[in-house]
């Protein structure tokens, strides 16, 4: 299997105070693992352009694009919510996050590579289609999906996101279109206080209590989001690879362990070899205990790069 591995050095640029911990050192930490552990050198590694407004347009509202761009401070920080701020470079961030959506989406559906992974940041998946949130700007996922159904007229999409908070941006933007599904764990109750009571036929939200464990995972994943996925037969499958359900993790209270990472990434897997012909694309999420995010990334790095 190949797997791409896309970032870009404006990703560490984006600080919104320094102490937060949604911090620079996240891409750091898991990149260095993957070099430590000798995965690195096996990936096809490749830097993320930026995305276009015409690309983020396709989920983000015109206005809120602008709103943003007009909002980028030239130094200093500037609140765009409680929980997201911006400095200088964020914008320049949060575009190549998005682009390598669009990126990954290219060399997936072209077939150069099995499946990839974006390690990236501000995350992505709070961004609603008018708003951030929850230390979002964009919707990278959104917009790496909107690519694949705009670009190569793919017909069904289906995103798994085991983040341990909701991703209600992303279910705000696609909860009406019937050409994706979005398969949802997450902590409740808990932030954002939505999804719990909005599942549809094409909105899988599974919330979960505290201190769930992978058994609970995976009878959510076996249970819930399986018959549906075998039904709606997907072309392409997102990730919104969060990895703050870990144990160790300090702003949730699951208790999701590496092995459970390697469960949910192989289950993927083969829902992708069953339906996908294994096109696979992953986006970092959450995961703020450095140790535990940089270790159960590689395991889900791994695992996907396995035949």
């Amino acid at each position: 299997m190949t797997t791409a591995f896309i970032t870009h050095p404006d990703t560490l640029l984006h600080i919104m105070d320094g102490n937060h911990p949604e911090s620079p050192a996240r891409i750091t930490a898991i990149k260095n693992a993957l070099i430590k552990q000798g995965i690195y050198q096996h990936l096809a590694v490749y830097e993320a352009p930026a995305a276009s407004d015409a690309q983020l347009a396709r989920v983000h509202h015109p206005d809120y694009i602008k709103h943003i761009r007009a909002l980028s401070p030239k130094a200093g920080l500037v609140r765009l919510d409680a929980d997201t701020a911006m400095g200088p470079m964020s914008l320049s961030a949060t575009l190549h996050a998005s682009g390598a959506a669009v990126l990954a989406t290219d060399l997936v559906m072209q077939g150069k590579v099995d499946n990839a992974f974006c390690c990236v940041r501000p995350p992505g998946h709070h961004a609603g289609r008018a708003n951030s949130a929850g230390f979002c700007i964009f919707n990278h996922i959104a917009v790496g999906v909107a690519h694949a159904i705009a670009q190569y007229k793919v017909q069904r999409v289906a995103i798994i996101d085991f983040d341990v908070h909701h991703g209600d941006g992303t279910e705000d933007i696609f909860k009406s279109n019937p050409q994706v599904m979005f398969c949802s764990t997450f902590q409740h109750p808990f932030y954002p206080h939505r999804g719990f009571d909005t599942r549809t036929a094409t909105m899988i939200n599974v919330p979960l209590a505290a201190n769930a464990d992978g058994k609970q995972y995976q009878q959510a994943f076996n249970h819930e989001f399986l018959p549906a996925l075998n039904q709606f037969k997907p072309d392409i499958i997102y990730v919104s690879a969060g990895f703050d359900a870990h144990v160790d993790d300090p702003l949730a209270g699951m208790h999701l362990i590496n092995e459970d990472y390697a469960w949910i990434t192989t289950f993927i897997k083969q829902v992708a070899k069953q339906h996908t012909q294994g096109r696979i694309v992953s986006l970092l999420e959450g995961g703020y205990h450095l140790p535990a995010l940089a270790q159960a990334a590689s395991t889900h790095i791994s695992v996907m790069m396995q035949a």
